[in-house]
């Protein structure tokens, strides 16, 4: 078998991860797939203090990384990872606004991390993934899962509930990608996340800009910056705290990429396992270039999963459209200030949905699996880890925080184990 697939070209039905779509088909979608993760990318270096082109740019390359270390043989996009954002504040004292002053000490934590997880994929990659399917069975892949998605929700409802005509706009928005997704055919409901959010912005315009009755958008931005221009680059500084807080984050990466990997196997029918291994290795890699750079680590985005899911297009070659228009992006401060005048409730609005699929992506891993849920072990692991990560349950372990997504992952993976030793019999549940 050639190290890359030929992409056999296909025009409809389901689009498999070795056949692409004719090329202004691929191209468009690789343009949603930017959009779907464009929102997160974002908003993950603003709330560490990075800056947001820099994490765009690099999500491009990680993508990158990530196809040619893969083989081209797993569908998935590389963008900013959420687990890395309560260590980074409390590893650098950042205080929540502008540039993190310590931004330095958080690209050293964050290469270290990349680093263990890259060996954690070599690990894989020599001895099989017997002991990490013992450690994240099923029932815990599709719950961590499902609470990447449930974890992110209140992230997305309150930046789409500042004010009542926010909350309408953002159900709007809901309404507008929902209705895309049932009641239109073909290219235009295979592009539901890019035209809804296209209908709503334009909606909020008449709305805002036009009759006044929300916060009007405004351009002076776009205006001012320049077409292209260097991101702000920076280097990491290796501090001996600052790993041993970040590092740990390897783990739930591993859960994560894990996970998605089950998901997008279970969506494409396709055995990925032989792929585990690489795809961390990609991952690990991808996250120490991103922070040598002054980008935040990266992970498999579980918002392009859920693009997948709804789309039935798993063609590889869409990602690598999607990385390389990230990258044009990235060397593009007009484009960065275009995509900030997207009012929050509109993004929310879409945030809801694509957060929800990634919810929803979890329990069909559930369901292609078979979990059976009566048993105790398997109740008790996904309600515990479900409540874990939707409440952002957070364990303070001497200076390190353990945020709602790492408590739920090692919960899911501890209770498991724990369990595993002896099943209880069954719960039934009138």
């Amino acid at each position: 078998m050639a190290y890359f697939p030929t992409w056999s070209v296909r025009t409809e039905g389901v689009i498999a991860p070795d056949e692409r779509l004719p090329w202004p088909q691929t191209i468009a979608m690789g343009a949603q797939h930017v959009v779907a993760m464009f929102g997160a990318t974002v908003l993950a270096p603003l709330l560490m203090g990075f800056d947001p082109n820099v994490a765009i740019l690099m999500s491009g390359v990680g993508t990158l990384i990530f196809f040619v270390l893969v083989g081209g043989r797993v569908p998935s996009y590389l963008g900013s990872s959420f687990a890395f954002i309560g260590v980074v504040i409390a590893a650098t004292g950042y205080s929540g606004s502008g540039a993190n002053p310590n931004l330095g000490t958080a690209l050293g934590g964050i290469v270290a991390c990349g680093v263990l997880y890259a060996l954690i994929g070599l690990a894989v990659m020599a001895a099989g993934t017997a002991w990490i399917e013992k450690l994240m069975p099923p029932i815990v892949t599709g719950a961590v899962v499902a609470v990447i998605g449930l974890n992110l929700a209140p992230i997305a409802v309150k930046g789409a509930t500042a004010t009542p005509f926010d909350a309408w706009m953002a159900v709007a928005t809901i309404v507008v990608v929902g209705g895309v997704a049932v009641f239109t055919r073909g290219m235009v409901q295979r592009l539901l996340i890019l035209v809804g959010l296209a209908i709503a912005y334009v909606a909020y315009l008449v709305l805002a800009n036009g009759l006044g009755l929300g916060k009007p958008v405004s351009f002076d931005g776009v205006a001012a910056a320049a077409w292209v221009g260097l991101p702000q680059f920076a280097a990491p500084n290796f501090r001996a705290e600052a790993i041993a807080l970040i590092a740990p984050v390897a783990i739930i990466l591993v859960a994560e990429n894990l996970g998605h990997i089950k998901a997008v196997a279970a969506m494409t029918g396709r055995d990925l396992d032989r792929y585990v291994g690489r795809a961390f290795v990609g991952d690990g890699v991808a996250t120490v270039v991103a922070g040598y750079a002054g980008g935040t680590g990266v992970t498999t985005y579980a918002e392009n999963i859920g693009v997948m899911a709804v789309t039935k297009i798993y063609s590889t070659l869409v990602f690598v459209v999607a990385a390389l228009i990230a990258l044009v992006l990235g060397f593009s401060p007009k484009f960065g200030a275009l995509i900030q005048t997207i009012p929050a409730a509109v993004l929310g609005g879409v945030s809801i949905v694509v957060f929800g699929l990634i919810a929803v992506a979890g329990a069909k891993i559930w369901v292609d699996n078979k979990v059976d849920f009566s048993q105790n072990r398997n109740l008790i692991v996904a309600a515990v880890t479900l409540v874990l990560g939707a409440g952002d349950f957070a364990l303070r372990i001497g200076g390190f925080t353990l945020g709602g997504i790492g408590t739920a992952t090692f919960g899911a993976i501890l209770l498991n184990l724990l369990l595993s030793a002896r099943d209880a019999g069954r719960l039934q549940v009138g």
